[in-house]
């Protein structure tokens, strides 16, 4: 029997952006048009395996971390150029993986994120507002995988860092900021906002 898609709801923050968050950023932003509101296009999550990427214990802590943060499997990253130094062959090693989230995934996993990940980081003071490109993509990194709810203890016995970018469509840094934080992403303060509480 085929599932009743028409019953499932949507994700909170994804109904949220339509209703709330695309109105009150028009407003603050001082746009003009509406479809001039950035959009989150897509979440990447990627890990590269740097020294370890012979390593078969890591490799598949990595492949394993990945596919039950997200729910999808990673793909492998290949490297482009060959660097003898480090014994990488182009298109032949693995030097990475990585997760692409659109859609209702992207919008649950950012759920997740803001509201029970960053808070469990040690010494979480929110995340830097130094790490967008001039288009207004973000880039966040973690230094473990043991901050994800659904890792068990055996799965973070191999520990690794991970990145998560943010593609955002039709931005800069300003409205990005702004976007991300309409989403719940605490940013830290800089000694000029604390100061002005």
């Amino acid at each position: 029997m085929s599932k009743d898609t028409s019953t499932i709801a949507a994700p909170r923050l994804k109904t949220q952006y339509k209703t709330v968050i695309a109105s009150d950023l028009k407003k603050k932003l001082e746009l003009s048009n509406i479809h001039q509101v950035p959009v989150l296009e897509k979440i990447v999550i990627n890990v590269g395996l740097g020294r370890s990427k012979d390593d078969k214990k890591v490799f598949e802590s990595v492949r394993n971390t990945l596919r039950k943060i997200t729910g999808q499997q990673p793909v492998d990253i290949m490297a482009k150029k060959s660097i003898a130094s480090f014994k990488i062959r182009a298109g032949m090693n693995t030097i990475g993986m990585k997760v692409t989230l659109r859609g209702n995934t992207m919008y649950e996993f950012l759920d997740k994120l803001t509201n029970i990940v960053l808070p469990r980081v040690r010494d979480f003071h929110g995340v830097s507002a130094k790490a967008f490109d001039p288009r207004g993509n973000y880039s966040l990194g973690l230094i473990e995988q043991s901050v994800f709810p659904e890792l068990t203890f055996e799965d973070i016995a191999q520990t690794h860092g991970l990145q998560i970018n943010f593609v955002i469509g039709g931005s800069d840094p300003v409205k990005s900021r702004a976007l991300l934080e309409g989403f719940g992403i605490p940013f830290e303060k800089s000694a000029k906002e604390s100061n002005n509480g």
